[in-house]
């Protein structure tokens, strides 16, 4: 099952979160080369700048997608203000093959 990880930022935490980018973007690899990571990318402010995530995974079941969000450097840098899980169906334009 896919489920959506909704992340929000820490209001004045952007330095948190451009310090741990390296690592954060790193954690997504693994986890797409280990097939699990559907699609992901940040929310944007007004501003432009990134103030928090959205990830997709396909696991098992919830609790193994939020033994995810709790590994992931962002989320042990203490960026997230809060990390909502969701089940998610994918129905439209999904890719071939996923």
């Amino acid at each position: 099952m896919i489920y959506i990880l909704l992340c929000k930022d820490k209001a004045g935490h952007l330095q948190t979160r451009l310090d741990n980018r390296p690592a954060h973007v790193e954690f997504l690899n693994g986890l797409d080369a280990a097939g699990m990571l559907r699609f992901a990318g940040p929310f944007l402010g007004d501003d432009g700048k990134p103030n928090g995530s959205m990830v997709a995974l396909e696991v098992a079941d919830e609790a193994e997608a939020r033994a995810i969000a709790e590994n992931d450097p962002y989320a042990k840098a203490g960026l997230f203000e809060s990390v909502d899980i969701k089940p998610w169906n994918w129905v439209f334009k999904k890719p071939d093959g996923v």
